[in-house]
């Protein structure tokens, strides 16, 4: 496939967490221009294979893909060095400024915060929350599920059930999510990769009083994914992923989720495109 096919249509993307980054990554090697807006404190857990690690390191690379920290006045060199810039920018200030050919909200807020259908000539947005039709011109389903990755031009995704996903292995009355028992600080003692035994300290979360309250690894498992140390984290908020299957490697590598639903997004672009 040419790149230069695609060159024209540049697309924006809202949030580079874990599901954000499947869709960039597959639209980058597509050929499509891409630009990413995250927080000043990304909430992504599954760090190791999210763009919005470069809020934090100044640049990131996933699967042979660099996204970096740009100023809105630096995406043009950004682009030209073939890499994605990543803006903070909370409320996608910066939209009218790019004025994308294509805005994708992926966020995953569960509920339209401020999309419109009118924000590009086509607007795309993951999950639950939006209409098609209504609040953007499709939506990609994104519940592991028969229906994982597809287009809806009319209607919206299946509710959030409020639970994740399952993976083999995981007891059926636990969760493979780490959730903070308290607010605070995350000091985390493990890193993304490790393996650990049911019941093993990954980290304590520090209360402004100084207690300090365990997060445990619920079953024996890989550490998929912990917040970064810097973010505030409130009361049930998610902080942590743990993976059963016992391999490392996963944690490093995009999902079969992730890649599905930017399966569906670049569907939606190419069906759009073909008018």
């Amino acid at each position: 496939m040419n790149n230069s096919h695609f060159s024209d249509t540049l697309i924006l993307i809202k949030g580079a967490g874990d599901l954000a980054t499947g869709v960039g990554w597959r639209l980058h090697r597509c050929g499509f221009p891409v630009v990413m807006t995250e927080l000043s404190r990304p909430l992504a857990v599954r760090r190791a294979v999210c763009f919005a690690q470069a809020v934090f390191d100044g640049e990131h690379t996933v699967e042979g893909v660099t996204a970096r920290l740009a100023a809105l006045e630096d995406v043009p060199d950004v682009l030209a060095a073939n890499e994605i810039p990543v803006l903070i920018d909370t409320e996608t200030q910066s939209l009218h400024e790019i004025a994308p050919t294509v805005l994708v909200d992926a966020r995953i807020t569960k509920r339209n915060i401020d999309t419109s259908i009118d924000d590009a000539p086509l607007v795309l947005a993951l999950g639950p929350g939006y209409t098609a039709g209504v609040d953007c011109h499709a939506v990609i389903e994104t519940h592991r599920s028969h229906n994982l990755g597809r287009v809806i031009w009319q209607g919206e995704a299946e509710a959030d059930t409020g639970d994740p996903g399952s993976l083999p292995g995981v007891p059926d009355d636990t969760s493979r999510v780490l959730r903070a028992g308290v607010a605070g600080r995350f000091i985390s003692f493990s890193r993304i990769g490790d393996r650990l035994p049911a019941g093993d300290t990954i980290g304590v979360i520090q209360r402004p009083g100084g207690e300090e309250a365990p997060v445990l690894a619920p079953f024996t498992g890989v550490v998929r994914g912990l917040i970064h140390e810097s973010t505030p984290v409130d009361a049930g908020m998610k902080i942590g992923d743990m993976d059963p299957r016992i391999a490392a490697e996963n944690a490093f590598t995009i999902s079969d989720k992730s890649l599905a639903i930017g399966g569906g997004v670049l569907e939606a672009i190419l069906t759009w495109m073909r008018g």
